[in-house]
């Protein structure tokens, strides 16, 4: 029998409600029949926690006095955005310090979640109604109005993993490629992950509440480069980058535990996310989903050596998790994650833990995604539209 978002928040708040991570449930579905699954469990965990460089934050500063229209803003060196209103800005997980390269956005995100003093500088030209034009001065999570999250691209539907065919070590988002395919490295938390386990997004949409970062947040959009025309399996599930997720949460809510800085090699800052998306079980059809296993998803492996990222064929996420791959030509390479599952595990369990004492309930989506998106790229183009 199909089951709705509201009766199952009505069991969790009877105290009745039955919650298992992704990876129990996976476990369960090879002993017991979906059919009984899709009765008994009410809700699946799903959780990740991975570099995510498409995240930032916004900040209110609150005004001067006498009051400034803040044009040039830095942030323990780290420059921030200066193009929204007086004392507004985002600051990009990304972003460089102008001192060091190895912080950046996400530190200084790390050091206002917890707790630290961060120096904030700005100048403005001066105006009638803001008339300083320069402060220096210390801001923390409780000196400003807002600090929240606010995370464009999150939590992909599957990742390729990656490796370099050349004779030389490159240095790259997904971490240090060693020469003649040395290693592979990938970063995704397999049948843990979030939208790997609702493939058609039948149940995540805008409004969808998650954990994020260690507090609450909520899906906003869907992501850029959101992509739903990828190949898939007979799961549902594509074997390169699908779907994306744009989050928001309030930051002050958030922990170090779960938003934490990150610097690449001779790449630059990144940023770790932790997130975490309840998936109810509405259905058998949902349920079968749900039952999704480390050795039923592949991922492609590309070559990030050569122009274009060529692939270099295809690997479940078994054989990522086993420490080793073997290509076609015989050809064994280690094989490294990106992401941590221990992390993800305990976020699920976290998320598994709020539901069951009545601190977390599930939300209807208010609007579902595009079913029929692609990724454009950025061509050199001539002149442009008249």
């Amino acid at each position: 029998m199909a089951k709705t978002i509201a009766q199952i928040n009505e069991k969790i708040k009877a105290g009745s409600v039955v919650v298992v991570s992704a990876e129990a449930f996976s476990k369960m579905a090879k002993e017991t029949p979906i059919s009984t699954l899709s009765e008994e469990v009410d809700i699946v965990t799903t959780a990740t926690f991975g570099p995510m460089c498409s995240s930032g934050a916004i900040i209110n500063f609150g005004h001067w006095s006498p009051g400034i229209r803040m044009e040039e803003i830095s942030l323990n060196g780290v420059s921030a955005y200066e193009g929204l209103a007086a004392v507004d800005t985002y600051i990009g997980a990304t972003a460089e310090s102008k001192f060091d390269p190895t912080y950046g956005g996400a530190n200084v995100i790390e050091d206002l979640i917890a707790g630290k003093d961060v120096r904030l500088h700005a100048r403005g030209k001066g105006t009638d109604c803001y008339p300083t034009k320069e402060i220096d001065t210390w801001i923390n999570k409780d000196t400003v109005n807002e600090f929240y999250l606010f995370n464009p691209r999150n939590a992909y539907q599957n990742y390729a993993a990656a490796t370099n065919s050349t004779s030389r070590i490159k240095y790259t988002y997904m971490g240090s490629l060693l020469p003649r395919m040395g290693n592979i490295t990938y970063s995704t938390s397999g049948e843990l992950s979030p939208l790997l386990n609702d493939p058609y997004l039948r149940t995540i949409g805008l409004g969808t509440r998650i954990f994020l970062g260690g507090g609450e947040g909520f899906v906003v959009w869907n992501g850029t480069q959101f992509n739903t025309r990828r190949e898939r399996n007979s799961m549902g599930i594509p074997k390169l980058p699908g779907a994306t997720l744009a989050v928001l949460g309030d930051a002050r809510q958030m922990s170090t535990d779960f938003i934490r800085s990150a610097y690449y090699e001779k790449y630059g800052v990144s940023m770790f996310v932790g997130i975490g998306i309840p998936i109810p079980v509405l259905d058998e059809r949902m349920a079968q989903s749900l039952a999704i296993s480390n050795d039923q998803i592949e991922t492609t492996i590309l070559d990030y050596g050569q122009e274009n990222h060529p692939s270099m064929g295809t690997v479940t996420y078994a054989q990522l998790a086993s420490g080793s791959v073997t290509l076609s030509d015989g050809k064994q390479i280690k094989t490294a994650p990106l992401s941590s599952l221990a992390k993800a595990r305990e976020i699920a369990d976290i998320l598994a833990d709020r539901i069951r004492s009545r601190k977390f309930f599930l939300t209807e989506p208010v609007a579902m995604f595009p079913k029929d998106s692609f990724v454009k790229p950025l061509v050199h183009r001539e002149g442009g539209a008249q």
